[in-house]
């Protein structure tokens, strides 16, 4: 074979497998007619089912998220894969239960990707049907090889770009956590080669100051844990060197988030696009902009609540502006249920507890509204999330539906809309619930299966009955004040007279544990859900 050959044949040769992952599980229904609409996820963080004014808060206003659930379907029984953001996240991008893959525990700072990349995600199947796709806000799933993790130093792969996204711009874990430096597709975003990055989950490195020795340097001190290495006042887990010019300003955290997505959004508005907003509100530790601080009443948590519903509005009215919202589909949901205290002394238990505008004092928050336990939890309190979706001419208006949903169902619900086929291998715990978030039907799963930060105890749901298996860990989180749900027998709780979990019915319908139980382990044990 001469030269020329070779020059052609090879670029072929590469192309053909760098799609053949995606393509080898995905078909495209080449005879149907695609609408294309655009659809943004908007992911937020740690915000619980009743810290939203539409779901029930009566402390907290948010207008912008109200009025999706206005123009769209709001969901009253959704829930994430786990009780923590690390499975969650895995899961809504996956369709796959994380309790299925070992190591989606909550991922420290430097943790390799978490994802196999020849596992299909969202990102695949919306870029196979033609979108353009990007990632931007909170990652937390780990970035580079396995078992080394990034390097912070030089290109950072595997990670976004190699699971289906043309672009990312990502805090690559928790903003409590180092290092606290944006990711900018494969490199951290504004770093001098001549102060690299080191990070440390083991022990310290460098010589900043850390939280634990230097507490008078502190304008935001730890309640547990979060000691380590200081930045910008602010003592996080993990320790870190370097990088001072690629450090990130935390109060203005989503305002560069947001901005990123408007311009994503407005260079793609001629073409189909596909954006995954993971915000950081209202995660620890919680510094609003200045715009939102003081605002609120109940402190930086609930200050960071009216961010979180600015920087949806100003999604929305980008979209407006560009005169693309009637073709544009919006999901607003959280990764799990709420906490206060989850670090930091800020203010949130006492805000929550006694809200108060000037003057004016407010009735007392709940952030899980009539849900028991949350983040954390094996309750409903922390998987019951805020759900809404929002396709203005295409979803009903202003439905409130009660539909059993999962987060994991949006892999094979969006293979639904783009209409293609996924392989059984592909979303193996992902339902096609596309009529449901129409709210075109109210049949959706017959079951589902939550977890914690581990997979023992599991949740499992059927109908009304919700079943918790049996474990001797600790029932408290006595660092957040958060019921866990573990318990050394069996739990049976009918949610729909007992939503918020107070009378375990184990005992009066044994052979309803036992059949509940059976099913839970063959889930478990074929390794994908069971069709409805």
């Amino acid at each position: 074979m001469n030269k020329w050959c070779l020059c052609i044949l090879l670029p072929l040769l590469s192309l053909f497998l760098g799609c053949n992952r995606s393509k080898s599980n995905i078909r495209a229904d080449k005879t149907a007619a695609v609408t294309m609409p655009n659809v943004i996820v908007i992911y937020s963080d740690d915000v619980g089912y009743g810290d939203i004014s539409c779901y029930g808060g009566v402390s907290i206003q948010t207008p912008n998220i109200d009025k999706l659930a206005e123009n769209g379907v709001r969901f009253t029984n959704a829930h994430t894969d786990a009780s923590t953001c690390t499975p969650s996240r895995y899961s809504i991008l996956t369709g796959q239960y994380a309790w299925r893959h070992k190591g989606t525990g909550i991922a420290r700072g430097n943790a390799p990707l978490i994802i196999d990349t020849s596992r299909v995600t969202v990102a695949d199947v919306m870029k196979n049907a033609g979108y353009r796709t990007a990632a931007i806000g909170k990652w937390h799933l780990g970035l580079g090889p396995d078992p080394r993790g990034p390097d912070w130093n030089s290109v950072i792969k595997p990670g976004p770009l190699e699971l289906g996204f043309d672009e990312c711009f990502l805090i690559p874990a928790t903003h409590d956590r180092v290092p606290c430096v944006y990711l900018d597709n494969h490199r951290i975003a504004n770093l001098d080669p001549g102060d690299p990055i080191t990070v440390s989950y083991k022990h310290p490195v460098g010589n900043l100051p850390t939280g634990k020795k230097n507490p008078k340097l502190l304008w935001m001190k730890p309640t547990h844990g979060h000691d380590a290495t200081i930045i910008n006042g602010i003592s996080r887990i993990g320790w870190m060197s370097g990088g001072k010019s690629a450090l990130w300003t935390d109060s203005t955290i989503s305002d560069v988030m947001t901005k990123k997505a408007v311009n994503f959004i407005t260079e793609n508005k001629d073409h189909p696009f596909f954006l995954y907003f993971a915000s950081h509100d209202v995660h620890v530790p919680r510094v609003p902009d200045r715009r939102f601080a003081g605002k609120s009443g109940m402190g930086p948590r609930g200050d960071e609540l009216l961010e979180l519903d600015w920087e949806v509005g100003r999604i929305m009215k980008t979209l407006d502006s560009l005169h693309i919202s009637q073709n544009t589909m919006i999901v607003f949901s959280s990764d799990n249920g709420p906490v206060l205290d989850d670090g930091y002394e800020d203010g949130a238990v006492e805000g929550a507890e006694h809200p108060k505008v000037g003057e004016v004092s407010l009735p007392p928050h709940k952030p899980a509204g009539p849900l028991r336990g949350g983040k954390y939890s094996i309750f409903e309190g922390g998987t019951r999330v805020p759900f809404i979706v929002s396709w203005p001419g295409h979803s009903k208006k202003g439905m409130v539906s009660h539909a059993l949903i999962s987060q994991a169902d949006l892999l094979a619900s969006f293979a639904d809309l783009t209409h293609q086929k996924i392989s059984k291998d592909a979303g193996p715990d992902s339902f096609d619930m596309w009529n449901v978030l129409m709210g075109k039907s109210e049949k959706g799963r017959t079951e589902l299966v939550e977890q914690t930060n581990s997979s023992v105890p599991l949740g499992f749901i059927q109908g009304d009955w919700k079943y918790i298996e049996p474990d001797d860990k600790p029932r408290m989180n006595r660092q957040t004040n958060t019921e866990l749900g573990n318990a050394p027998k069996h739990q049976l709780y009918n949610l729909n007279d007992d939503l918020g979990e107070q009378n375990n019915l184990a005992d009066k319908y044994p052979e309803r544990v036992k059949k509940m139980a059976q099913a839970l382990y063959k889930i478990k044990k074929e390794g994908r859900s069971r069709k409805n």
